[in-house]
């Protein structure tokens, strides 16, 4: 029987992405896990996102976010965007992207563009890019951005997060247990442990 993990991210969440990377390595040996992504946006619009030549940035950065990145050997760097862009329009093209089941190939690539490539997930051009990296046809991506059924399935989803009282990025859920925060490799495994002998 599959089991599933559920995760709770935003693509401008560094720890999303250290948790992410755990995640796969605890799970790289079972191959009846499937991971499911939930949209989170941190600062939905018209909230102002954060910019990366304010203190608040670097030095939660120093302080946090490289010391958990050289810990968990996840590579990382803050990006150059500025302001940190809006995930809405990501997170539609992740409703169209689990549709044509490319839902994790396409977290993974637009979390790894931010972090690692300093690409602008906000501009579609470069998310148009980043789907057709994984195999998803651009011109239907470019459509499904603009598309009424995507932009209430992603509000569908946030609608649903607030029901689940997420306030915090990563939340993983496995089973009854619920993790906020990076979870290290041993603690996802035996979470799924308790889950597959419950």
């Amino acid at each position: 029987m599959t089991k599933q993990i559920h995760v709770w991210s935003d693509y401008v969440c560094p720890f999303c992405l250290i948790a992410d990377e755990v995640i796969e390595r605890a799970i790289e040996d079972d191959a009846d896990v499937e991971v499911v992504h939930h949209p989170h946006e941190l600062r939905p619009r018209p909230a102002p996102t954060l910019r990366p030549e304010d203190p608040y940035l670097p030095d939660i950065w120093q302080r946090a976010v490289y010391p958990m990145a050289r810990r968990y050997g996840v590579p990382l760097k803050l990006p150059s965007i500025s302001p940190q862009p809006y995930t809405d329009l990501a997170f539609r093209g992740a409703q169209y992207a689990a549709d044509c089941e490319r839902a994790h190939a396409y977290h993974r690539r637009v979390m790894t563009a931010f972090f690692r490539e300093d690409l602008d997930i906000g501009d579609r051009s470069v998310l148009g890019r980043l789907a057709e990296d994984v195999g998803l046809d651009p011109s239907g991506f470019d459509r499904a951005l603009d598309e009424a059924t995507y932009t209430e399935r992603h509000r569908q989803a946030l609608a649903d997060s607030a029901s689940m009282d997420i306030t915090v990025v990563p939340t993983i859920v496995i089973g009854t247990r619920r993790i906020h925060g990076v979870a290290a490799e041993g603690v996802i495994r035996r979470a799924l442990h308790e889950t597959a002998v419950a």
